[in-house]
């Protein structure tokens, strides 16, 4: 199906971009992460990638014209797709709204809205910005400028969080950040009121009202109000957020994971970031205050005599309180939410489970590992043997697109990796073309940049087919639900120590289990079946993958 790419906004200020260079052409294959164009912004020419794969069908904007944001700039789709209806609907109403008005009329026209009211000279309204092509929507993880504050051009804003991860986005603007628009852990649609920049001294309630089309702000503080006195009444604040005194904790999301990993209580530990900000260093150099001696232990020890002679329990007297918080979900997690609901509700999910043999794994694994500078783990193992196996069954490695089923001439397999805030698939391109040691070494990179949120889009996008792996967790068995598009994935348990039959005889064996879940419309009980026996026996004969 034709997907439709439209000008993205690369920058906060911009409004229309100009196509310095096509890069890829009519007619020409496009997969996922390829750059399509260079785009000039008003403040940078930037490389533009694609988020699709297919065929490029039709570029709207040729090289050297400028169209607004938004505009049709290009559609992917399958060769020889019908497009008509699209490019002829959906070019159309660009050059109306170009004649509408002058810019700065219209610029004018929607600063100052139905009531008339006019923007303060010199102020800028910042808006939520669109920092992925598939962001609808973003979350403001940290605020690092305050009201009042005095900001510089290029200075961070705030990290905001988006489908894809947690960015640090900065301002364009310099002066006094007068209203901040949406609170931390707030959500709110691409091209919200994000925040008010301008000079020192200006009419705050007038710059609002404006930016909002002359809505007043009266509302905003009261809620503004409510929300920042109810906590301090109703609980004490959490570590992660505020220090001893109520004030607020400015500290990176890597340094608040890192924090987290270690037990260190961030309002313990002095940032020497912007602002006082706390930033990796901080976390990596800490060093604990010196711990009170504790003194109740004599207390408790003397108490237990008289524990003992008490004749009868005494009666349960509840001295607790029924507590619940609510968490914002984070962008991440409501993506996982409905991309999973959705596979798993469309996609008819049926499990196959076999007992592998680990034994010559495991020696294999030893002999391999002596080697200097060598380091395979057993997932390494099992993802090979699944690369090599998906070229071997090939109706394994397809994606279902209704009319037609997909048939990936390519194996790019996805290694689920587990983050803070849920889940992501880092993906292996080319992986049947890769050495043990290769995937080894590509799984500790891609996981490591996963765990600190420096995963582009271009390295989670593509996966043909995804392995899982609890068995760390000393999970023995369980089942996944499918990443689509893929038709399969692969849940990895536990090796585990039990007794097996061999020759006859029942000896300590060790081995481990795996599920294959399959999608039904694509493959049938037997295909599985047999992609099955061909990894146990890579797995089971790791000789094989060498050859």
């Amino acid at each position: 199906m034709a997907e439709i790419v439209n000008m993205p906004r690369l920058s906060d200020t911009m409004e229309e971009g100009t196509v310095a260079k096509w890069l890829k052409q009519v007619g020409d294959k496009v997969e996922e992460g390829d750059i399509l164009a260079e785009i000039e912004t008003d403040k940078a020419t930037m490389e533009f990638e694609s988020f699709n794969e297919g065929v490029l069908l039709h570029i709207g904007v040729q090289e050297g014209d400028s169209a607004p944001v938004d505009t049709l700039l290009a559609i992917i789709g399958e060769e020889g797709e019908d497009i008509s209806s699209i490019v002829n609907g959906g070019s159309a109403p660009a050059p109306e709204a170009k004649e509408e008005a002058p810019a700065e009329e219209k610029k004018a026209e929607e600063v100052s809205g139905e009531s008339g009211s006019e923007m303060p000279e010199g102020v800028q309204v910042v808006t939520m910005p669109r920092l992925s092509d598939t962001m609808t929507e973003g979350t403001v993880a940290t605020w690092l400028k305050k009201e009042g504050d005095k900001v510089e051009e290029g200075d961070i804003l705030a990290e905001i969080e988006t489908d894809k991860a947690t960015m640090e986005f900065e301002s364009f603007y310099e002066g006094i950040l007068l209203h901040v628009g949406i609170e931390e852990g707030g959500s709110a649609p691409v091209d919200s009121l994000l925040a008010i920049i301008g000079p020192e001294g200006t009419d705050i309630e007038a710059a609002i009202a404006a930016a909002k089309g002359g809505a007043t702000s009266a509302p905003k503080k009261e809620a503004k109000t409510e929300k920042a006195d109810a906590p301090k009444e109703e609980s004490a604040p959490a570590a992660e957020t505020t220090t001893t005194d109520g004030g607020k904790i400015f500290a990176s999301p890597l340094a608040k994971k890192m924090a987290a990993d270690k037990g260190i209580d961030l309002s313990t530990v002095k940032g020497s970031g912007d602002n006082g900000r706390i930033i990796k260093r901080d976390i990596e150099n800490y060093k604990a205050p010196a711990a009170t001696p504790a003194a109740a232990a004599p207390k408790a020890e003397a108490a237990a005599p008289a524990a003992a002679s008490t004749p009868a329990a005494m009666p349960f007297v509840p001295a607790g309180e029924e507590r619940v918080e609510e968490v914002k979900n984070s962008q991440m997690r409501k993506t996982i939410a409905k991309r999973l609901g959705e596979s798993k509700f469309t996609a008819p999910h049926y499990y196959l489970t076999v007992e592998l043999d680990m034994e010559q794994a495991i020696a294999s694994r030893a002999q391999i590992n002596s080697l200097p500078d060598t380091k395979v783990s057993f997932n390494d193992m099992v993802v090979k043997a699944c690369a090599m196996a998906l070229k071997k069954h090939p109706q394994v490695n397809t994606s279902w697109k209704g009319d037609v089923t997909q048939f990936n001439q390519h194996v790019h397999v996805g290694v689920a990796v587990a983050v803070e805030d849920g889940l992501v698939v880092p993906v292996l391109k080319f992986t049947n073309e890769m050495s043990l040691t290769q995937i080894g070494g590509k799984v500790k990179e891609l996981a490591g940049k996963a765990r600190n949120k420096k995963l582009t889009p271009a390295e989670m996008d593509g996966s043909t087919f995804t392995v899982s792996n609890l068995g760390m967790f000393g999970i023995e068995e369980f089942t996944s639900i499918i990443n689509q598009p893929n038709s399969a994935i692969l849940s990895v348990g536990a090796i585990v120590e039990k007794p097996v039959v061999k020759n006859g005889e029942i000896v300590v064996g060790k081995t481990m289990k795996v599920t294959l879940a399959c999608d039904h419309r694509t493959i049938d009980g037997a295909t599985g079946a047999q992609f099955l026996q061909t990894l146990k026996a890579y797995v089971e004969n790791p000789v094989t993958m060498l050859a």
